[in-house]
């Protein structure tokens, strides 16, 4: 429909305005990336908008077109911020591919996707040199790294030089303007229940996205800010701070491949960072590097954590041994990925820090545009009074409509009225808030009654020796299903499992004990980082627990 006269302008909502924007307003702000060999490398989102445009010239060269699928495997760097713009820019999809994956859901994810061009870090070369046969689709890769620095004895046919390709072209170069609904990016689920599933981001559902980031209640990312996403960018996108920071002004940093403790805490420091996102296991890493050297941070102000649950001990260390707030996200793939924020409202002004406490455990509420529900096994919508428990539903312009390419997984996820069925199971209060109670998948039924894992868990973790806990149902011969214990603990400290059963009989209910505690050396991992699950309840199916 044309305008009417007199009304707003319309533009598209695309990609490529974040960059532009960063470019007229903010161009002088700083991007930091952490390089293949250690070292920083350093320049503006004016320059970054520069190589971003010499990008899209070259990938229009290499006949590119829109629509097309153009893959990373690519670690937090200055080249792959520039693939974000580029490739999304003129119209194309960047496809984020996820290298700690197993081999055969690369390959999977890579011909699913039917990916043309892969733009490779040149650590992660002898991964697609071994997957070459089996990548179908992908007829160029492109090393990102000058020419000096590629391997001479790579087995890659063609292998080109992300800067060569710049190099070959200059930014003159004026941003196409299409459909907002077109695709931008795509990135697969981790495959932890069975194959991955691709979730098709719009221009329009990120610029959505985007705007929420840097809303108070969103991640209130500001001008102000210097942003490190210890998160990875093939991770829901970095959790959208490769699109907010840019729209705000913000300093970027990348911290590159590795986000151990010690490296974490350097950059944090020497780059003065004030805000950082990511899972709890960085910042339990992040804390076991600082509490023995007495370090303390001194610019960062707030963390955002979500994947799994917050420990109250982890949110209790960051604020007493740095000054620094953790606020509790929750989110998923396919909302692309912030769902809620456990931010705080106008009553709770004056509240004290336990009752400030007692909201940021909950997974948060819902920024506008995104709306939740819960459902019953009958699917009868439930009352948000805080004690309702069933199905999480959401949906909102953020959400995907169904799963690229998988009709079957669509069919399962998408409900008739057009809600995305989450898999995950909770309740939520009066107020907005969401209490997560358990994946549907995790739930531990004892004796035709549910237990929820992780509330299991957050007791648990809350003892002073813990540093992890993780449980998962083990089959009973009475009851069914019981759940089983797994712990890790605190550096120089050891758990004694009476006396972690005694702590957690004073905080829950008798038949939710554990029968069994075991002490491991650590948990295994997803290829996002949070525990598997899956991998445990593996390990431990024939550990049947006795009658007792």
């Amino acid at each position: 429909m044309d305008p009417i006269p007199g009304m707003m302008m319309d533009r598209p909502l695309l990609v490529s305005a974040l960059i532009e924007h960063a470019e007229r307003f903010h161009g002088a702000v700083p991007v930091v990336s952490r390089e293949h060999d250690g070292s920083l490398f350093r320049y503006t989102y004016a320059e970054a908008s520069g190589r971003a445009k010499r990008l899209a010239k070259a990938l229009l060269r290499l006949g590119v077109r829109p629509g097309e699928r153009v893959a990373t495997m690519a670690w937090n760097g200055h080249r792959h911020f520039e693939l974000y713009y580029g490739i999304s820019g003129i119209g194309a999809v960047m496809h984020t591919i996820n290298p700690r994956l197993f081999e055969d859901q690369i390959a999977y994810i890579a011909n699913h996707a039917g990916d043309r061009l892969l733009f490779v870090d040149l650590s992660l070369l002898p991964l697609v040199e071994a997957l070459r046969g089996r990548l179908a689709t992908i007829r160029t890769c492109v090393a990102l790294a000058p020419r000096a620095a590629l391997p001479a004895g790579t087995t890659l046919p063609g292998l080109l030089s992300y800067e060569e390709l710049l190099e070959a072209e200059d930014d003159d170069f004026a941003w196409p303007q299409f459909d907002e609904r077109s695709a931008c990016a795509l990135c697969y689920t981790s495959g932890t229940t069975g194959r991955p599933r691709g979730a098709l981001y719009s221009h329009r559902s990120t610029v959505l996205h985007t705007m929420n980031c840097c809303a108070v209640d969103g991640h209130a990312v500001s001008g102000e800010d210097c942003v490190l996403p210890a998160v990875q960018m093939y991770h829901g996108n970095a959790w959208g701070i490769p699109y907010s920071a840019t729209a705000a002004g913000a300093k970027l940093v990348l911290s590159g491949r590795q986000l151990d403790g010690e490296t974490l805490f350097r950059l944090l420091e020497e780059e003065r960072v004030t805000f950082s996102l990511g899972v709890p296991t960085v910042w339990m890493d992040l804390l076991a590097y600082t509490a023995p050297r007495g370090l303390r941070l001194t610019t960062l102000r707030r963390v955002v954590s979500g994947g799994s649950a917050v420990p109250q001990s982890l949110v209790e260390a960051f604020r007493r041994d740095h000054g620094v707030r953790v606020i509790q996200a929750w989110g998923m793939t396919e909302m692309n990925p912030l769902g809620a924020t456990a931010a705080p409202r106008h009553r709770h002004l004056g509240a004290s820090e336990a009752e400030r406490d007692a909201v940021n455990q909950t997974q948060g509420r819902p920024p506008f545009l995104v709306d939740m529900r819960i459902v019953g096994p009958d699917g009868a919508v439930l009352p948000h009074d805080g004690r309702a428990v069933g199905e999480l539903q959401v949906r909102g312009p953020w959400v995907i409509s169904g799963y690229f390419g998988d009709p079957a997984a669509t069919a399962a996820a998408i409900t008739p009225d057009g809600w995305l069925a989450t898999g995950d199971v909770g309740s939520i209060d009066p107020d907005g808030y969401l209490r997560v109670v358990d994946r549907a998948k995790d739930m531990i039924k004892s004796g035709g009654e549910w237990i929820s894992s992780i509330a299991l868990e957050t007791a648990a973790a809350a003892h002073p020796d813990v540093a992890e806990a993780a449980a998962v149902a083990v089959p009973h011969p009475r009851w069914g299903e019981r759940p089983l214990l797994l712990v890790v603990a605190r550096d120089g400290r050891a758990v004694d499992a009476a006396a972690l059963r005694g702590f957690l009989a004073a905080r829950l209910a008798r038949w939710w004990l554990p029968d069994e505690i075991l002490v491991v050396a650590e948990l295994p991992r997803t290829a996002t980082g949070k525990v598997s699950k899956a991998a445990l309840r593996e390990r431990y199916r024939d550990r049947g627990l006795p009658e007792g």
